[in-house]
Parts: C-alpha cells; sequence; structure tokens
C-alpha cells in the first residue's frame, strides 16, 4: 500500500554493487545449500560498480527474485545469476542488467499473465507447500519501475524461469575520494597493542574478534589484578590503551586504574584507559573520571564508537 500512494522514497547514497550481491549471497546460498540447490555467478563485464541509488531497494529486489528462484526450484537444480553493464546515451549514467535463471517448477502460460498482481499464487496449495503471501514479485515489478527500470521474464512449466531486470543508475563520481576516507578510518586502530580486561568468555571473544579484525594486536586479562600485573611486567610504552571491564572478580576495574596508574612509570600515568560497563549511569561516569580512566563505553560495546574513541585518545 505505501508503493501504491507514492509513500515509498527513493534514495539517493552512494553504494557498492559487489557488497549487495555479497550481503544477499550469504543468506541465499545457504537457503539453496539446504537444497543442493547450486548458484553459478555468470561473470559478466562491469565498469562502474560504485553507484548512487537505493542501496535498501536494490538488496530487496536481488533478494525477491532470487528467494523466488530457491524456493520454486527442485532439489539438486540450478541458480545462473549474472550481472553486466548496458552502456548509457546520458552521461554520468549507467545501466545494470540482472538476469537469474533457474531450473525450477516454471509457470502455466495462464499464471504468468498474472505474477505481478498481488496475493497471486499459482498452486492453489502454495500457501502451506512454498509459504509466502504472493507479494514478492508484485512489490519487486513495483520498486523496479519506481527506480526507473523494466522487469521482464520467461518461463516453462516444468523446464524453469528467467528474470531480466534492467535498473539505470548514476555512476558515483566521488567513489574513489570516498575509498580514500574509508581507509583511514579503517587504518584508525591498525597496529595498536590493546590490553583488553574482561571477565566473561563470551564479552572477550567477541571483543577480541572485533579488535584483531580491525588489525589491532590484543593481549587479554581475565581480571583486574591480571590487568595489572600484565602492565606492570610490560615494557614501558608497550600498550597503546587499555580496555578495562568494571565488573570483574578479584579486583574490579576502577581499583586495577587507580594501580595502574599509581605504578612509577611514565607510561603509566598516560596510556589511555577506557571503562566498558553495563551500567552507562552518570555515577558511573564520574567514578570511571575519579579513577582516572579516559573515556567511558557502554555495553554491548558499540565497534564503530569504540573504535573512534580509541583513535581519538591514542592520537590526541
Amino acid at each position: 500500500s505505501k508503493l501504491e500512494s507514492g509513500e515509498v522514497v527513493l534514495e539517493e547514497s552512494p553504494f557498492n554493487l559487489n557488497k549487495i550481491f555479497e550481503e544477499v549471497l550469504v543468506v541465499i546460498e545457504q537457503i539453496a545449500a539446504e537444497q543442493n540447490i547450486r548458484i553459478v555467478w555468470e561473470k559478466k563485464e562491469i565498469t562502474h560498480r560504485d553507484l548512487i541509488g537505493s542501496p535498501r531497494y536494490v538488496k530487496r529486489v536481488i533478494m525477491n527474485f532470487l528467494s523466488n528462484a530457491v524456493k520454486y526450484n527442485r532439489a539438486n537444480g540450478h541458480i545462473y545469476l549474472s550481472c553486466r553493464e548496458i552502456p548509457s546515451e546520458q552521461p554520468g549514467m549507467t545501466t545494470m542488467e540482472f538476469v537469474c535463471r533457474d531450473t525450477g517448477i516454471g509457470m502455466t502460460e495462464e499464471f504468468q499473465k498474472h505474477i505481478f498482481e498481488p496475493f497471486a499464487q499459482e498452486h492453489t496449495g502454495s500457501r502451506t507447500k512454498f509459504a509466502g503471501t504472493g507479494l514478492g514479485m508484485p512489490i519487486t515489478k513495483k520498486l523496479v519501475e519506481k527506480m526507473g527500470g523494466t522487469i521482464t521474464f520467461e518461463s516453462e512449466k516444468g523446464v524453469g524461469t528467467t528474470f531480466v531486470i534492467r535498473v539505470p543508475f548514476k555512476i558515483d563520481p566521488d567513489a574513489d575520494k570516498r575509498e580514500e576516507q574509508k581507509e583511514v578510518s579503517e587504518k584508525s586502530i591498525k597496529g595498536l597493542h590493546i590490553l583488553l580486561a574482561e571477565d566473561n568468555e563470551l564479552n572477550m571473544e567477541i571483543a577480541e574478534f572485533v579488535l584483531q579484525n580491525e588489525g589491532a594486536d590484543v593481549t587479554k586479562a581475565w581480571d583486574g589484578q591480571e590487568a595489572v600485573e600484565l602492565f606492570r611486567n610490560s615494557e614501558p610504552g608497550e600498550f597503546d590503551v587499555i580496555l578495562m571491564d568494571i565488573m570483574m572478580p578479584v579486583m574490579n576495574g576502577y581499583e586495577a586504574t587507580k594501580m595502574i596508574r599509581s605504578l612509577d612509570r611514565e607510561d603509566a600515568k598516560e596510556v589511555p584507559i577506557i571503562a566498558m560497563t553495563a551500567n552507562a549511569f552518570t555515577e558511573d561516569r564520574i567514578r570511571a573520571k575519579a579513577a582516572r580512566m579516559d573515556e567511558h563505553v557502554a555495553k554491548p560495546v558499540d565497534v564503530e564508537l569504540l573504535i573512534k574513541v580509541i583513535h581519538k585518545l591514542v592520537n590526541d
């Protein structure tokens, strides 16, 4: 109904086509594998992958026709997927053609006339057998048309269906600049040596993975006492930053921070210490400051925020 009333507004956002395909295929390949359906990616020539448009709707459209190709396929079937670029007459524009061909159950000629009608499903038992509303294709068609594109298909009962979707996009002129900015921000904690104090195994595993994923080097401490000892026995300047959980056995984060700050070495006074706590209340911030912690990050930790905080403290 939002589409009908024109409430759906197109975005003008920069996005990368490869990234959208990756995000969709991660989901679809898993569903396809359960039914032993192979997805074959047919590589075609694409010059512009950085585009401007509505990434959410592009993703929704690709997800819709791919999930149908899985749903109405047969066990051990195939889905052939390709994307090629059709150069545009208009400067700064290009057209992408997505083709999805499946070896599924196909459609009768009669049903092909109704595929884009809301709630249309070919088989009377479709709701139970294939689980769906019959809205996937009408929504896909409306979204494609809203983006200025076209959707066509060919289908043969018992043989399969091929969908061809063409959508025009603006080419992103600032893609290279954006990539450079991204690289700069990605480098923000690369190579930093971080002391991570956390007593919960799952939290430790997640935090360690996130930090290592961003290129940081992590040393683990399972309580405040261990964090103090690891810092005491480290070379001066070895740790660039300390992430300190507050609620820990043996010695809590506040006590551990006070102990580190009182050590008789230059870096003990200066090393940035960030509190990580599930209690983001004002008194916790006050206690963190009183213990001479530099910053306070609430759990569950927002990765981007944490990286921003570390980057700011280390580079100040």
